[in-house]
């Protein structure tokens, strides 16, 4: 356990926080709120190496969602080959499931580390003495963003969120929509409900982080798929 927390502290927590005060110091015009759409704009980009390969499986998946079909109907009575031939079609296509989980796990990380840094206020003497002697001790950090503090609970910005949430689900859902199931539909309406409940009795930090990163993945998914459907039509018009 003291190992972890010497990583946590040490190698996480406070480099982040140091990170973020030198955003704030350096290209946020003194405000928190700006800081942290940058912070999580630099993650974003550290981590869109794996972005863009979840987001090429994603795009494959939905194309070889039949096959899949097809493997488990004939391995349905023997769960560990249907596992097996599903996992062998994978890597022969080159999808990379964990490329996802990474990019889920770093976010979640950083989350919890960003609460850490705004709990208890983040103008106190036990938080601004983790600064690095090459960072600028402010004498005061403002935490306030358009209408509300990034420091306290908000109800507005986590309905952006949820609202944001609900859209992207709908679209999606809507280019199925002769496939959609019953728990989909339930789905569509209880996970944005879900997301705007915790976020509510959170700092509204979270919002802005979430937020970002929705938006963030919304164009690297937009932009991923043009691409390779472009190349994919080449690829069909030379072939033809």
């Amino acid at each position: 356990m003291e190992i972890f927390s010497v990583i946590w502290n040490q190698y996480l927590y406070i480099p982040l926080f140091n990170f973020l005060i030198w955003l704030y110091l350096t290209y946020s015009f003194y405000n928190l709120g700006i800081a942290v759409i940058l912070l999580t704009l630099a993650l974003r980009l550290v981590l869109l190496p794996f972005t863009i390969l979840a987001e090429r499986g994603k795009i494959i998946s939905r194309e070889l969602t039949k096959k899949i079909k097809e493997i488990e109907k004939d391995f349905s009575s023997d769960p560990i080959k249907k596992r097996q031939a599903v996992r062998k079609f994978l890597k022969k296509k080159r999808i990379r499931p964990w490329a996802k989980a990474i990019v889920l796990v770093v976010q979640a990380v950083v989350l919890i580390l960003l609460y850490r840094v705004f709990i208890g206020g983040i103008n106190t003497e036990s938080k601004l003495h983790l600064l690095y002697p090459s960072i600028p001790r402010p004498d005061f950090i403002n935490t306030k963003f358009l209408w509300f503090d990034i420091a306290q609970r908000d109800l507005i910005a986590p309905a952006i969120v949820a609202g944001y949430i609900f859209t992207q689900i709908i679209i999606k859902q809507w280019r199925k929509k002769d496939e959609l199931n019953k728990k989909e539909q339930i789905y569509g309406i209880l996970f944005p409900a879900f997301s705007f409940a915790i976020l509510a009795v959170l700092p509204a930090v979270k919002s802005i982080f979430i937020l970002t990163s929705l938006i963030f993945s919304t164009i690297i998914t937009t932009i991923t798929t043009l691409i390779i459907l472009t190349a994919k039509n080449t690829k069909n018009k030379s072939n033809n």
